[in-house]
């Protein structure tokens, strides 16, 4: 089908900004997304109905079916979040997570702690960003409730350490998608005193967004830090109300535990590292295999580097559904136990599909729209060298904003960063792919039509847009600063520096927002 081509047009950013907008105003996902699916299909076809209902056809067909072949990247995904439903319904009807909610309030004395206990969590399941949101937030989830933290709350701790760790991880999903396209740019542009790994390790201290936003979670956690729409959510969690009841009850896997169920902590525990041992075993075990396929010896960054995350989480979750499965016999569960709690699980997971359906479509008229390239070409005016990785970190915020991803905007920036680099000063190579890397996940945090708000939301069983705009105003503040430090490594050479100078505003913020925050905190406290 031939398609108008956008990429040297503003226009190109109309759908996803439309659909940013109605999302705002009116709060409701499907709408939203759906507008700015259907008016990019216009745009791309000329404005013909025929064409763009063709047009919209093949694109959701391509979301399973691409290329003759399924889409097997979104399709594990699917079938990962389905048997993962599955898995959190089974451990709550024999009790598993009812005894881990026990277990945590015994250890857990005030809300404080039982927020470090979820944000731990991530060092746990650092493997993928997705893995993260929805198997820690279905496990936290009671021990937030019972200390009354809301689900707004909840659904940040998730999605501002997933993201966050795992692009500082050389051992994620994330770490070797990038470890393998800053291989890809140190090769294109002859810099070969260090290895990929090596330059990725170097890039950890300039990855500013992602750097201070841990720092973030941990202020949040130890002063009750709550700015913008999250106090209110926080005051009314205090009140008995965990999330806006005007809207409705929010997706999520909230599963009751039948009565007489007598599952122990073990139960939560063994599945869950299960889960976690597999995942990595087959992540390496897929990158094996390639490895060998190409003649190349074994290693495990190599491996990270070449492996199939979607199979692995799908084998992985296979795996920790056997062990549940395997514990809940020796506890003598009913059939009918069974078989009512495994469609619980999965038809609750079938909302947080259907939107992440919609922001897969969404995405691919995004990209059809060349919307990326538009905003990469900004780049490539008379710009200052000293202000080569703000302006980076600029153009990546917005291009992973108005298109709902950060993997995508690594594939454009990057190598689009290192043209520039060589161009102008080499030695800004890896800054400048380090302003990359934050800038897209600052877009990932804060655009409504990203997959990682999307299903950190669903973790949490929280509302879609409640947690898009409580994140917000934490996202903004350390995005600010970050630009800040980047204007100092600009002008400086240093990431010291960019630290520095992040870390003086960083600072300075949250002296400011624990001096407006002192209500709500002496509230929390009489908790």
């Amino acid at each position: 089908m031939n398609l108008i081509h956008y990429s040297d047009s503003a226009w190109s950013i109309l759908p996803p900004v439309l659909a940013v907008i109605l999302a705002v105003t009116t709060r409701r996902v499907l709408l939203s997304l759906g507008a700015g699916i259907v008016s990019g299909a216009f745009m791309l076809t000329d404005y013909s109905p025929v064409g763009a209902l063709k047009y919209l056809s093949e694109k959701v067909l391509s979301i399973v079916w691409s290329n003759g072949s399924l889409n097997s990247d979104n399709v594990n995904m699917i079938i990962f979040m389905l048997l993962l439903g599955a898995l959190i319904s089974l451990m709550s009807a024999s009790g598993a997570t009812q005894a881990f909610a026990d277990w945590a309030a015994v250890r857990c004395k005030d809300r404080r702690s039982a927020k470090s206990l979820t944000g731990l969590m991530v060092f746990i399941f650092f493997i993928d960003d997705f893995f993260h949101s929805l198997s820690v937030g279905a496990i936290c989830r009671p021990v937030t409730d019972r200390f009354q933290i809301s689900r707004a709350k909840l659904a940040y701790l998730l999605d501002s350490t997933a993201a966050p760790v795992c692009v500082l991880m050389p051992i994620s999903s994330w770490g070797a998608y990038i470890i393998a396209l800053i291989g890809g740019i140190m090769v294109a542009h002859n810099v070969t005193d260090q290895s990929p790994i090596a330059a990725f390790v170097e890039m950890v201290p300039m990855n500013l967004y992602a750097v201070f936003t841990l720092v973030m979670v941990l202020c949040v956690i130890a002063f009750q830090l709550d700015i913008g729409p999250m106090r209110k959510h926080e005051e009314w969690a205090l009140e008995g109300k965990l999330w806006d009841e005007s809207r409705g009850r929010p997706t999520g896997l909230d599963i009751e535990t039948p009565e007489g169920s007598n599952g122990s902590m073990i139960d939560m525990v063994l599945p869950i590292l299960t889960l976690t041992a597999a995942t990595v075993y087959f992540m390496i075990e897929s990158g094996a295999t390639v490895l060998a396929a190409k003649g190349l010896e074994f290693s495990v960054i190599g491996s990270f580097e070449n492996t199939n995350v979607g199979s692995s989480l799908v084998y992985g979750a296979i795996c920790s559904l056997v062990v549940s499965i395997a514990l809940a016999l020796r506890l003598k569960l009913s059939a009918k136990t069974w078989l009512k709690a495994a469609p619980q699980g999965i038809s609750a997971m079938l909302p947080a599909i259907v939107i992440l359906f919609f922001a897969w479509t969404i995405g691919g008229v995004v990209r059809d729209m060349e919307t990326g390239m538009y905003l990469a070409s900004m780049a490539n005016g008379n710009i200052p060298i000293e202000m080569l990785p703000a302006v980076i970190f600029v153009l990546s915020c917005a291009m992973a904003f108005a298109t709902g991803t950060s993997w995508g905007t690594f594939g454009i920036m990057l190598p689009l960063a290192g043209d520039i680099a060589a161009a102008s000063d080499i030695s800004m190579l890896l800054p400048m792919l380090s302003a990359v890397l934050a800038g897209a996940v600052f877009g990932d945090h804060s655009s409504p039509i990203s997959s990682t708000s999307i299903l950190s939301a669903t973790g949490a069983g929280c509302h879609h847009m409640d947690h898009v705009l409580t994140q917000l105003p934490y996202a903004v503040s350390v995005a600010f600063g970050a630009l800040l430090g980047y204007i100092a490594i600009g002008y400086t050479h240093s990431a010291w520096a960019g630290l520095a100078v992040s870390g003086v505003w960083f600072i300075g913020f949250c002296m400011f927002a624990m001096r407006k925050n002192q209500p709500i905190m002496d509230m929390a406290e009489a908790k």
